[in-house]
């Protein structure tokens, strides 16, 4: 044998070496990947099925365990022999809420036709906001189709979510849209997440409570109440009488345990705002679907030992008269309603002479209010330690939640939660009128609005306000050059205040007694620190 034919003797078998350690540490690499997935998966919970899908053009390798779907494109080997790692997709089964079996039809036909695989229909986080995505996998076999369609509807009747609920709508919501948004956003999810509903669209003020009253509930898994603030308010506090209907408590307080779906289709959407952090129906109907629900703190509100209503939140003096302007002025647009109400309370700024009492639950900031005293239990409130201010105040406010809105991302009480079993008092006494837009205009910021000498804060389970009453008006007093106000607005004999409870108008004679009650109602969705922004109103 010649040198040079050694010589590729040698070079052939130098190579079939290289190949066959290539192929021996592939393999041993892929054993130990397969390994460590198996080890991974077993160690959370195991395969209960494994099968081969197109998604888009290329095959993929998928896994499908109890809480999620994953899957591998399967990719040839490299020309060096190296396998092409890629990270695997992964859904989780508790974002998924329907399936269906993809069929080829022929134009016209609503049935029949050859299989072409599974869909899944997801909810996918973007931000705040929840949206619909699909997921296609594509496989001509009926058999492998079905097997796990079958499996994926099994494992998702398992996640308890609504299956039945009941809906009110009210037509004339806002810019009157709340039916086309129902039909448009939300109706289409529920039937392709195969949840049942029951419409009732409200024809008046009060009609979804005298249903409510009336309903079967027992037959629904949830309520829906599509429409703004008030519909929200008139909702909640329907339900909290059904409960203590329910429970033969007509006195006391009871939980609703049927929890509650807002679809926003107001002007400001507090409620939905606070719950979702954002103004979308597609979001509140996911919510809804995949069976997202937080337990809520609301307040009573009471005047002479009587039910005023059970809400989230209560302003009096500054807040009250604007929405008492704005009611008068419901032919306007929202947005200049509002405006125009705050501009013109703002040039008839006084404030209002009255008792303040409240029931901390926790050491808070030391007032900086004068006439400030102690009282341990007024009218007889049995052993709790009350605090009692009486002076001037531009307003005050009562919140068991954060209040978020697109205008003010933080929320009127940022400190507030959905269910720590208090709420938020903010007292503003009198000052100035610059110094008070001052305090209206950092709501639009992130901090600082309570960081002025005239504002105090309190996490309290209990507050009563008394307004002082005495002869004469205030709506006809002429208004008077600067910014400084010092009167205080006078009512006359047998005249009712303004509050704005939930935003609706309440007109109240007598003093007011508001208390907490933690987690008496369960909503879908889920606790956010703030709501999307959106271009704020331009009045201040």
């Amino acid at each position: 044998m010649s040198e040079l034919e050694t010589e590729l003797q040698e070079e052939s078998t130098k190579k079939k070496k290289e190949k066959r350690s290539v192929r021996k540490k592939k393999k041993e690499k892929g054993e130990e990947e397969e390994q460590q997935v198996e080890d991974e998966e077993g160690h959370s919970e195991c395969v209960m099925l494994r099968g081969i899908f197109k998604l888009g053009k290329k095959s993929h390798d998928v896994l499908l365990t109890k809480t999620r779907l994953t899957w591998t494109p399967i990719t040839p080997e490299t020309p060096t022999g190296e396998p092409c790692v890629q990270q695997p997709g992964v859904v989780l089964l508790q974002d998924v809420f329907a399936v269906k079996v993809k069929r080829r039809r022929a134009a016209g036909k609503q049935s029949g036709g050859p299989v072409l695989g599974v869909a899944l229909f997801c909810s996918k986080r973007k931000g705040k906001r929840l949206e619909e995505e699909t997921l296609h996998l594509h496989n001509a076999s009926s058999e492998h189709t079905h097997t796990w369609y079958n499996k994926l509807k099994e494992l998702l009747t398992g996640f308890s979510r609504p299956r039945h609920v009941k809906v009110f709508i009210n037509p004339s919501s806002h810019k009157k849209e709340s039916v086309h948004i129902y039909r448009e956003h939300v109706a289409p999810l529920f039937k392709m997440a195969d949840v049942r509903t029951d419409i009732t669209v409200t024809e008046r003020k009060g009609h979804s409570l005298s249903v409510m009253k009336e309903c079967k509930l027992d037959e629904y898994d949830g309520v829906v109440c599509v429409g703004g603030d008030g519909s929200v308010a008139e909702m909640c506090h329907a339900m909290v009488l059904r409960a203590q209907q329910d429970a033969g408590s007509p006195e006391t307080p009871v939980k609703q345990v049927l929890p509650l779906g807002i679809i926003p289709a107001g002007s400001t959407d507090v409620v939905s705002c606070s719950v979702h952090g954002v103004r979308d129906a597609v979001t509140a109907a996911l919510h809804i679907i995949l069976g997202h629900t937080q337990q809520v703190d609301m307040c009573s509100f009471w005047s002479l030992g009587q039910l005023v209503r059970f809400g989230f939140s209560a302003m009096f003096g500054f807040g009250g008269r604007s929405l008492a302007r704005a009611e008068k002025k419901r032919w306007m647009p929202s947005a200049r309603r509002r405006e125009y109400a705050l501009a013109k309370t703002l040039a008839r700024l006084r404030p209002e002479d009255c008792q303040l009492s409240f029931l901390p639950v926790k050491t808070s900031n030391k007032s900086l209010f004068e006439h400030r005293d102690q009282d341990r239990s007024p009218d007889s409130e049995g052993e709790e330690s009350w605090t009692t201010n009486q002076g001037l105040y531009l307003s005050i406010s009562v919140m068991s939640i954060p209040c978020l809105s697109p205008h003010i991302p933080q929320g009127l009480a940022p400190n507030s939660r959905l269910a720590n079993g208090s709420a938020s008092l903010i007292a503003v006494g009198n000052t100035s009128r610059s110094e008070f837009i001052k305090h209206l205009k950092r709501y639009n910021g992130s901090s600082g609005q309570f960081s002025f000498s005239f504002v105090e804060t309190h996490d309290v389970s209990a507050v009563r306000i008394r307004p002082r009453s005495a002869i004469g008006s205030s709506e006809e007093a002429s208004e008077e050059e600067g910014d400084s106000r010092t009167s205080p607005i006078i009512q006359s004999e047998g005249a009712t205040f303004p509050w704005n409870i939930d935003g609706e108008l309440e007109e109240i004679a007598n003093e007011v007694l508001i208390r907490v009650h933690p987690r008496l109602i369960t909503l879908y969705g889920e606790e956010v620190d703030e709501a999307e922004s959106t271009a704020s109103c331009s009045c201040i």
